[in-house]
């Protein structure tokens, strides 16, 4: 019997190309984890304030809930980098403490952070036996680690990696089947997946359901954090929800239950419309930024678009088809090896950020948080980091000036908490991005180059953003966005770039194409 496919008729095929899971019966009578009325502090802040969850042997069971809903916080108590204030949990029936990482692995229980925790420099085999080498007289037993790393590869159907190859040069689904083979070395009972589809393109995380559900069969049950929504379809058999460090739901079906419920689980409120309505764009709207046979040696080629004031533009394609590389070149952060970019009447040096920014493009990276954000400072430096001139008086930065300019803005975005000089590390994702968002408006640019705007954001802060983006084109600006899922490239763009292969194949009207158009696009397009 298979569960039926979340890319039928009517459906969402964004993230993930049609795959099918097999119904797990799952005995819900012999609980593998329980953990019951669990709280946590900080500093007198409480992350979790009575969280249940039930998981079952051979089960795929989605936690959901929206960033600051505790997940986290509940996630690394189970890994046991945390301790709990109050509550129980039980494994196999009996009440245990998970005072440290080790005493988890020890268990059975093993996590794979959002942040993978594999070292570059060194090879498959050296990280898979990390901390637990196989050694014989002080020396490492290399044949036969490299013997056992293939097994598990074997095992998680990538017989293909060589247990030799330096984990630097993986691709970040590599990567993670790395981390996979290290947490099966250990006898693994639970695996902790936290955000495992956040980086990978469309048939990667189709190949991660496959791995899964491999996983599952051998009675293995995993853990599945997502703010993918689409994803617990196909992926999930059960769903536990947070919201505010509390438990909304424990156990529910992944198939049966409506995505509003759960939205509503999630944020105590409805949620109709995630998108905004779109404000069509005046026939006389002046192009603001105009893109004319850009291409950058061995990545893309002959790439070409307007954007007028007003407008959003969205590029829509697979991981690595060349979407941010543009955005990049664009804004100077690569040379371009051929075509021009203008702003306004203004042509841009080639390669320049410090031209690009003077013009009014701004850029909100992919990676926020290394690329865009200075984590350890305040939120008012990093709101007004692109404008530091406007903040500085003989030679010495007015910060009192700056704290001012940065609190128009945190309350014009709803930046929670509002504390100016709160470290941005601290902030969810959702509130990083309206930081970005927020630095370019102060610093009064004309045009947003958007990547992923909404990585790592949980439903409800998703539609802040989109509505936030849609503002900002209203109020005259030009909006580039990259994502890689379609629907949002959809949902927020009057016009579409289809791009495979560092090629735009196609641009039209969002209005004239749909999510199984855009992919057939771009597989046919991929294939050539």
């Amino acid at each position: 019997m298979l569960r039926a496919s979340a890319c039928g008729k009517g459906s969402r095929a964004g993230a993930v190309s049609c795959y099918v899971r097999p119904v797990i019966k799952v005995d819900h009578q012999s609980s593998l984890l329980q953990v019951r009325d669990v709280t946590k502090s900080f500093a007198g802040v409480r992350a979790l304030r009575g969280v249940d969850l039930d998981i079952a042997p051979g089960e795929v069971h989605c936690v959901l809930g929206q960033n600051g809903a505790g997940k986290s916080t509940l996630i690394k108590t189970l890994a046991g980098v945390h301790r709990p204030d109050g509550g129980e949990i039980r494994w196999r029936g009996e009440v245990v403490e998970i005072p440290t990482p080790e005493a988890a692995i020890e268990l059975g229980i093993a996590t794979m952070y959002q942040e993978l925790d594999v070292v570059d420099g060194l090879t498959i085999a050296e990280n898979i036996f990390l901390g637990h080498e196989l050694a014989r007289g002080g020396f490492t037993k290399r044949s036969e680690a490299a013997k056992q790393t293939r097994a598990l590869l074997k095992r998680l159907g990538h017989s293909n990696l060589s247990p030799h190859a330096e984990v630097g040069s993986l691709s970040a689904a590599n990567k993670q089947i790395v981390s996979m083979a290290r947490a099966l070395s250990h006898d693994i009972k639970l695996i902790i997946m936290d955000e495992p589809s956040a980086v990978l393109d469309t048939e990667e995380v189709k190949n991660l359901f496959h791995v899964v559900h491999e996983l599952t069969s051998e009675g293995i049950a995993v853990v599945y954090i997502t703010h993918r929504l689409e994803e617990i379809r196909q992926i999930g058999d059960r769903i536990t929800v947070l919201k505010d460090g509390r438990t909304t739901a424990v156990g529910l079906s992944a198939a049966d239950t409506p995505t509003p419920e759960l939205i509503r689980l999630m944020t105590g409120r409805e949620v109709a419309n995630i998108f905004p309505p779109r404000i069509p764009v005046p026939a006389d709207a002046a192009t603001v930024l105009d893109v004319r046979d850009l291409a950058l040696d061995g990545v893309f080629e002959d790439v070409s678009f307007t954007v007028r004031a007003g407008e959003v533009v969205g590029l829509a394609g697979l991981v690595g088809s060349g979407r941010s590389e543009i955005l990049e070149t664009v804004y100077g952060a690569r040379k371009a090896t051929n075509g021009s970019v203008k702003v306004g009447d203004k042509a841009l040096k080639k390669g320049s950020v410090v031209d690009a920014v003077k013009a009014g493009i701004g850029l909100s990276p992919e990676e926020r948080k290394s690329q865009g954000l200075v984590l350890d400072e305040p939120i008012f430096v990093n709101i007004t980091l692109a404008s530091m001139k406007k903040f500085t008086k003989g030679g010495f930065t007015d910060d009192r000036s700056a704290r001012k300019t940065a609190l128009e803005q945190i309350e014009a975005f709803e930046l929670r908490p509002a504390d100016p000089d709160r470290a941005a590390r601290t902030l969810s994702g959702g509130n990083q991005q309206k930081i970005l968002l927020a630095r370019w408006l102060v610093h009064g640019t004309r045009v947003l180059l958007l990547d992923e705007p909404t990585r790592g954001v949980d439903v409800g802060a998703r539609a802040e953003i989109y509505t936030l983006i849609r503002d900002l084109a209203a109020a005259g600006n030009a909006v580039v966005v990259v994502s890689s899922e379609i629907e949002e490239v959809l949902g927020l763009a009057d016009v579409v770039l289809v791009v495979a292969d560092g090629r735009i194949l196609r641009t039209l009207p969002s209005d004239q194409i749909d999510e199984h158009g855009v992919l057939d696009l771009v597989m046919k397009g991929s294939a050539a």
